[in-house]
């Protein structure tokens, strides 16, 4: 009995592997176990605790938030984003494939949704890049990892998640986010103007007669027109926390309606889309909340148990051995490594319960950890086999882009999300300063 969790997590993880589906696999071992370490006593437990899930207010960003991304994604924002800062771009060499971080910077600050922002830029950018000879590399891993942004820069839902689940305000959090976040554009634009002055074949730069076609003051004028809608909505979104007018789950309301409000405004707006995208929001957070149900009757047998004190152990007598940076280096390894075979709801739900309050008893700073494993999840979606962009990237990239091309164009930005994250632990003062500054927290 004394080792029951070990073999509750051992089961769990063979039928996530087998291919289970994620919430029956929790819901299943989490039954089977509970009757084990409990009786039928279990069962009386179980609905108090769902409840307790279900009546959290903070939660409630997660449906606005969606709803925000998805509308946006249908108002066409993202089409005239990346047209405009194609042509912004041009003069330099790998301009377009900058323009796209850049959009996927901006989309990310928008929307918060990788898939959403993902399956645009594959639809738009790609076909783009390769028809002005960029090299297939190139092009596929630009976009996958700009489509990923949305993960870290703010507002993010896993940001909300993480908040509720380790006890942060998720105001600090948005803030805390938004420098690392800052760091991997640049790391991704760097690596694209050194990549192509290096190689440049990869990325021709456009043609002239294209460029000279735009005159400088129509072209500033375009700039500010599509710039407008996204830097309104961020806005909309983070000034109404900064000002204490709204929490971060009010202002997920406020960016609902703002992305609404920038739909109608673009003309896109009818009945059709509206119902398109409610019944979207529907599926996302009901995939999101369902698989929330699994992990919290899973945690209530893991930690019902024992497992918090058996993981805690095992941590605190590496720490004893090897110091509390050692365990931190592990846990951040796990982390990226279940990454390759877990989506980031199910680590958020699964692992981070157990493992962030013994780090934080650790004298681990809780928002700077946060911000740290929003940044290393952020790398599921890129690394093989069950990363999401990839998949939505294939999904839509065109025929001649192959599996293979995907593959070998994220190794460089998995890379460079591992020297982001590297420079956010190394220098906490990235997270922190910001929200101390605006929050006095």
């Amino acid at each position: 009995m004394e080792y029951l969790p070990g073999w509750m997590f051992l089961a769990m993880s063979i039928l996530l592997m087998a291919g289970f589906p994620v919430t029956f696999t929790l819901m299943g071992t989490a039954l089977i176990f509970g009757l084990i370490g409990f009786g039928w006593n279990f069962f009386n437990l179980l609905p108090l605790r769902i409840w307790g899930v279900m009546n959290n207010t903070t939660l409630l960003a997660v449906p606005l938030f969606v709803f925000m991304g998805v509308m946006l994604e249908r108002s066409g924002l993202a089409e005239e984003l990346l047209d405009t800062m194609g042509f912004l771009f041009g003069k330099i060499r790998g301009g377009l494939a900058i323009s796209v971080v850049v959009v996927g910077a901006l989309l990310g600050a928008s929307t918060g949704i990788v898939g959403a922002t993902v399956v645009t830029m594959g639809l738009i950018a790609v076909p783009t890049m390769l028809r002005r000879g960029y090299q297939k590399e190139l092009a596929t891993g630009t976009v996958a990892a700009s489509g990923t942004l949305g993960q870290i820069i703010p507002p993010s839902v896993v940001l909300v998640l993480l908040g509720d689940i380790v006890g942060v305000p998720v105001g600090d959090l948005f803030m805390g986010a938004v420098m690392p976040g800052m760091i991997l554009v640049g790391l991704y634009v760097s690596y694209i103007l050194v990549t192509c002055i290096i190689k440049p074949e990869w990325a021709p730069l456009i043609p002239k007669e294209e460029m000279d076609a735009l005159k400088s003051g129509e072209m500033a004028k375009k700039v500010f027109m599509v710039l407008l809608p996204p830097l309104f909505l961020m806005v909309a979104v983070l000034g109404s926390i900064f000002a204490g007018i709204a929490s971060p789950t009010e202002s997920a309301a406020v960016g609902a309606v703002g992305a609404t409000i920038l739909t109608v405004l673009n003309k896109k707006f009818n009945m059709k889309i509206l119902r398109e995208v409610a019944h979207s929001t529907m599926q996302l957070t009901s995939m999101v909340f369902i698989i929330l149900v699994g992990a919290a009757a899973f945690g209530l047998v893991f930690r019902g148990t024992g497992g918090d004190h058996l993981v805690r152990g095992f941590l605190e007598s590496m720490a004893h051995l090897h110091g509390k940076w050692f365990v931190f280096a592990v846990v951040m390894g796990l982390i990226f490594v279940i990454g390759f075979f877990l989506d980031f709801i199910e680590i958020t739900f699964i692992h981070i319960p157990v493992l962030a309050p013994i780090m934080i008893q650790f004298g681990f700073d809780p928002l700077w950890f946060c911000i740290l494993i929003a940044v290393n999840l952020q790398t599921s979606f890129l690394t093989p086999p069950f990363g999401f962009s990839l998949f939505y990237l294939k999904a839509v990239a065109p025929p001649e882009i192959s599996t293979g091309h995907i593959y070998r164009g994220i190794i460089p930005f998995v890379i460079l999300q591992m020297i982001g994250l590297a420079i956010t632990a190394f220098f906490p003062i990235l997270s922190t300063w910001l929200p101390r500054v605006v929050f006095g927290s």
